[in-house]
């Protein structure tokens, strides 16, 4: 008899377990096991699984209108959109379905203007390390290794510095430059961050130069750095950002924020089936009032302190490297490659099980629910000493 992902094409390594529900900051496979989950789909569930805002914004929603095409106006897609502009330092706001879709249309906006306001200008200067997404463009903005070549031939125009070295900027830069494209948190990297510095030399070197900033946020937007947005962090603001992963809390919605000046598509220059399609954007909305308010983000704040502190404390107690982060998007630096095994480990813990992500392999990358509990950070805690004397740390 044949397994049933047979049926599937294969694009990457998955355990056997099937989940089959989901509830706050807990999966239950199909044998009935409890897992504390402290991925949340890559830091997609910013509010968990499941949660009633969500549940209730989908089911309103889908008696009332589910998807009028782009060519038209509907209610969730203007409210969303005036939402993020009055939360952010942003203007104009298109909504997508991705974070690589997200930042194809940041690339294409800055070419567009590049072409009307910069003679030309097209070229991309992005970061070793950097991951903006799987489509062949944002292959090649970003800095993962190997990606350059992995389905050549690939787009041109994309340039590569390194974080938190101006020089390495400067050098990049040159008449044909549109834009630098940053994450401030290069979670695929390992959680690697963005001096503070750092990135105010940057803001001030693309404002001299006359090249916009792109913030790509689809991993650290929406409440997970513990403000709004990251960029917030850095009292500077990006003449053009991206969002995903928990904008949507789970379903699949991206958002492009500009400036004023820099709203210069054309009609047909941009656009997407499922661009600003009301059912997501309901999602979106609910989503995005939930979280960003003064008292929701000040727990975040308070449980990442938690967590960072736990996790200190686990690094010394079992002779690990140490850990790292900005809000709850966190590492554990291992001292050897063997972060797979941990996983593993997590994984097959019982009676309770413990979902990790390993994003290199000395690295655990953890980015817990926004709205998880002290109880169950604790609880994580615990879990993870198990799985690191498991696998022999």
């Amino acid at each position: 008899m044949t397994h049933p992902a047979d049926a599937l094409i294969t694009i990457t390594q998955r355990p056997d377990t099937v989940f089959a529900s989901g509830r706050g900051s807990w999966l239950t496979d199909e044998a009935g096991k409890r897992h504390l989950d402290l991925v949340q789909g890559w830091a997609v569930n910013s509010l968990g699984h499941c949660p009633d805002v969500i549940t209730q914004a989908l089911l309103a929603q889908s008696q009332r209108l589910v998807n009028a095409s782009p060519a038209y106006f509907n209610r969730p897609l203007l409210d969303l959109a005036q939402r993020l502009v009055a939360a952010s330092c942003f203007d104009r706001a298109f909504l997508a379905s991705s974070g690589a879709e997200a930042n194809e249309g940041a690339v294409k906006l800055a070419r567009r203007w590049g072409s009307v306001a910069r003679d030309g200008a097209h070229e991309i200067v992005g970061f070793d390390q950097g991951f903006h997404g799987r489509t062949l463009a944002m292959m090649s903005a970003s800095g993962k290794p190997g990606w350059n070549e992995l389905y050549a031939p690939m787009p041109t125009g994309f340039l590569k510095a390194r974080l938190n070295d101006l020089a390495s900027v400067e050098r990049a830069l040159n008449p044909r430059t549109a834009a630098v494209m940053i994450e401030f948190v290069q979670g695929e990297a390992g959680v690697v961050l963005a001096d503070r510095g750092f990135v105010r030399e940057l803001r001030a070197l693309t404002a001299e130069r006359g090249v916009l900033l792109i913030a790509d946020e689809v991993q650290t937007g929406i409440g997970r750095c513990g403000t709004a947005f990251a960029y917030e962090h850095f009292d500077i603001e990006p003449d053009v950002m991206t969002l995903a992963k928990g904008l949507g809390g789970g379903v699949p919605l991206a958002a492009l924020l500009c400036k004023e000046h820099l709203n210069c598509f054309r009609p047909g220059d941009q656009g997407g089936t499922f661009c600003g399609n009301p059912l997501m954007a309901a999602v979106g909305l609910a989503v995005v009032d939930a979280v960003c308010s003064d008292a929701f983000l000040a727990g975040v704040r308070e449980r990442a302190a938690q967590l960072s502190a736990g996790l200190q404390a686990v690094a010394r107690d079992h002779g690990l490297v140490g850990e790292r982060g900005l809000g709850l998007l966190r590492a554990l630096e291992l001292p050897v490659p063997c972060a797979e095994e941990v996983v593993k480990a997590a994984l097959a813990l019982a009676p309770v099980g413990l979902l990790l992500n390993a994003p290199r392999p000395h690295l655990l990358r953890l980015m817990p629910a926004l709205n998880i509990s002290a109880a169950e950070i604790d609880e994580g805690l615990a879990l993870l000493r198990r799985a690191l004397r498991e696998a022999q740390l």
